[in-house]
């Protein structure tokens, strides 16, 4: 443990931070039994497990043996609430409070004897807020809610190093992945997609697929992102069924039009400036973005040649959501380019 906290003083750390991994890890196992028996539910069931294993790798002998459960004044502490348990939603929730609550302890105790569990602690409870949405909420409704909250959306671009730097961006903080690959075969795109929908699942992103709505369904993908020449939405809803997201690009009125006739969850709005991703569409400049803002009631992304030297400009033109490409894809450092991304996008929203 590095940083210690001399004498008693560290005992009592440890002891708090032995306290609140056994509470964390009790309560993921109370939730993982209902994802695993309850709703049958692999992705959830694997994700509360990965929760479990990453605390419990924290967990040393060196914890486990400050523990001084006869000195324990809490042991005898109980309130009602805690023993009455009306429904199922109360168990969920009242868990999923008990470990949230036990990773923020762990976070700010662990701040004086061991600063990478403190950090893993912070990204395990933001791993478990979204959790709690994917099992409490409708699945459509979680991914919704992502999505809209969404600043930075990555649309990938053909690479030897795809997964090492999505995987950075990842790390970096994208809420949200578009696999777009135009020219491989299809069982190279599934398994991409395949491990790109894992990637982004360890990180609590959301994952989509560029126009393939069958290497979506294959992939377990989030939804699907449609251009104006590809199938119609209703049919990809019916192939996608209905929880999953499903956008349209859009670069002028007629078309933002018919994505919300369609019932798009959200749509591309661009290319903002000139860009090779898309050689044969101009440039609709601010015009369109500001157009789109005053007339479509849904999540929009600002998409086509933004980068670090015109965001500001983008964001002063209405922007909240963006879309990019080769900024992040092209970047010498995607994990720092994203978090700068991010850091933009959120000052605008804060000022």
């Amino acid at each position: 443990m590095q940083n210690l906290a001399p004498g008693s003083e560290g005992q009592r750390i440890r002891r708090i931070l032995d306290a609140n991994l056994d509470r964390a890890r009790e309560g993921l196992r109370v939730i993982e039994e209902w994802c695993r028996f309850g709703r049958e539910d692999a992705a959830l069931s694997a994700e509360c497990k990965d929760l479990r294993q990453t605390l419990s790798r924290y967990h040393t002998p060196e914890l486990r043996g400050a523990r001084q459960t006869d000195q324990d004044p809490g042991t005898a502490l109980s309130h009602p609430q805690e023993r009455d348990r009306q429904t199922l939603s109360e168990v969920l929730t009242a868990n999923f409070a008990r470990v949230q609550e036990a990773l923020r302890v762990i976070e700010e105790y662990a701040k004086l004897t061991n600063t990478e569990l403190s950090e893993t602690a912070k990204a395990l409870r933001y791993r478990v807020y979204i959790l709690e949405q994917a099992l409490m909420l409708s699945p459509r409704h979680a991914r919704l809610q992502q999505l809209q909250q969404a600043k930075l959306y990555l649309v990938t671009s053909p690479s030897d190093r795809l997964l090492e730097i999505v995987e950075a961006a990842l790390k970096g903080g994208l809420p949200l992945v578009q696999y777009r690959d135009k020219t491989s075969d299809d069982a190279t795109r599934l398994t991409m997609a395949r491990q790109l929908q894992a990637l982004c699942q360890r990180y609590g992103a959301l994952f989509l697929v560029n126009d393939r709505v069958d290497i979506a369904v294959g992939a377990n993908a989030d939804g699907v992102h449609l251009g104006q020449t590809d199938i119609p939405m209703e049919l990809a809803r019916q192939i996608l069924g209905r929880d999953r997201l499903v956008g349209r690009s859009t670069t002028n009125p007629q078309e933002l039009e018919r994505a919300l006739a369609e019932g798009a969850d959200y749509v591309g709005v661009g290319p903002i400036f000139a860009t090779p991703t898309k050689p044969t569409k101009a440039a609709v400049g601010f015009d369109y973005l500001q157009y789109a803002r005053k007339h479509a009631p849904l999540p929009q992304f600002a998409i086509g040649g933004i980068d670090l030297s015109n965001i500001d400009d983008v964001i002063q033109a209405g922007a909240t959501q963006v879309a990019v490409v080769r900024a992040i894809m092209e970047a010498a450092d995607p994990e720092a380019t994203t978090r700068e991304f991010l850091r933009r996008l959120s000052q605008r929203e804060q000022s």
